[in-house]
């Protein structure tokens, strides 16, 4: 019985994309700038299985004994989006960015909108969402306003307090925009940003939530669902897929509930072909955009730390697959995502350890070689690269 495991760190990226500059990205490298700012990050599990031989700039620690495959892989999608990395990563490229509006959204969005929540909102520009809560947080606890912003992604935020506006409110508030939000407004995500404080003291909960576009087509979690495989989501993996393809979901609130989460279903007994799909959002949403480059390290110490107790709970026949679906340097002025490659180590106890993988085309290289491990006939558009990495299997 065979098992992939995908562990997405969100935003690690390593290293600008050759269209960087169309995205006003140039010298962005997340993991190899935060290495330069803070030498003591140390991630020394990673660098077994190859991070430091991945191709390009690289001032991780060169293993001698590697013990996975490694490389690196280029968004072929448009944009650098968290929906869009997902999507192409589970086997779907899109042709077309998602739209975003860098000033603020029009009134053929904003008028609707307000007349079916029943409340005007604050804001409608774009802003890092800890400066907006502190800029308008008071406005919005004395008016019951909620706080619209976007970022220079394809987000339409809503921030409102949770003694002000209830998170059940906050959601159906979502839910209202989601539903608004197609056609030339297709907005790649509406996200729900609860907040607690007081003056000066406003603080993001942890009760976030995306609400996400449907895939506009088949993904390797469709398949692998029809195919009645156990699909597992951790994290916001399943708001991301709009629930498509998902046959268990597991919320966390952060890294380590995720990582927890992810090697409590290592443990688990399984009957079925199976993924295990888990995102890891605090590297972007708690240190990429708001530039800590310290904050961002320590999570990185933190995941490598736990990922030998990841390695140990994987049987045999089982494949892992580590790697991020955008780039979001915390030492560059932006505060948002970057147009980076991401890196792709891989670990099984029957692969051939050692190889390099090289820089791959697409994300989608990652649903394609998942889709023939684990025998499922599907469209994704990628490259498998299966055959290089295992040696065969005896049923």
């Amino acid at each position: 019985m065979r098992r992939a495991i995908i562990i997405v760190l969100d935003g690690v990226g390593i290293g600008e994309l050759p269209d960087a500059n169309f995205y006003h990205d140039e010298g962005s490298n997340t993991l190899m700038n935060i290495k330069k700012m803070v030498p003591s990050t140390m991630l020394s599990n990673m660098s077994a299985l190859g991070l430091g031989h991945i191709d390009g700039e690289n001032l991780f620690e060169k293993a001698q004994t590697v013990t996975g495959c490694y490389g690196k892989m280029a968004e072929k999608s448009k944009g650098k989006d968290t929906t869009t990395g997902h999507w192409e990563i589970a086997g779907i490229t899109i042709d077309e960015a998602f739209p975003t509006y860098p000033n603020g959204f029009p009134d053929e969005i904003l008028k609707p909108f307000c007349e079916k929540i029943g409340r005007e909102v604050l804001g409608n520009c774009v802003a890092s969402g800890t400066e907006i809560i502190e800029r308008l947080g008071d406005e919005h606890v004395k008016t019951g306003k909620p706080i619209v912003y976007t970022s220079a992604d394809s987000v339409f935020q809503i921030a409102a307090h949770e003694d002000v506006i209830s998170i059940d409110e906050l959601y159906k508030m979502c839910a209202v925009a989601r539903e608004m939000l197609t056609g030339e407004h297709n907005i790649s995500r509406v996200i729900a940003r609860p907040f607690t404080g007081t003056t000066d003291a406003y603080t993001r909960t942890k009760n976030r939530h995306d609400f996400s576009l449907e895939p506009t087509g088949k993904t390797l979690l469709d398949y692998a669902k029809e195919a009645n495989y156990d699909v597992v989501a951790v994290g916001k993996i399943e708001d991301i897929f709009a629930g498509r393809g998902v046959t268990k979901a597991i919320h966390t609130k952060d890294n380590a509930e995720g990582i927890a989460a992810t090697i409590n279903c290592l443990k688990e007994d399984f009957s079925k072909q199976q993924i295990i799909f888990t995102n890891l959002v605090d590297f972007d949403m708690l240190y990429g955009h708001r530039n800590n480059p310290t904050g961002f390290s320590d999570a990185l110490m933190y995941f490598d730390a736990k990922l030998p107790e990841i390695i140990k709970e994987m049987k045999y026949d089982d494949l892992l697959f580590i790697t991020a679906d955008h780039g979001c340097d915390p030492t560059t002025a932006s505060t948002d995502h970057s147009r980076e490659h991401v890196p792709l180590l891989v670990y099984g106890k029957n692969i051939h350890a050692g190889l390099n993988l090289g820089t791959r085309s697409s994300f989608g290289d990652l649903a394609a070689t998942i889709a023939d491990y684990l025998g499922l006939l599907t469209d994704v558009k990628g490259e498998s690269f299966l055959g290089e990495i295992v040696s065969p299997i005896i049923e």
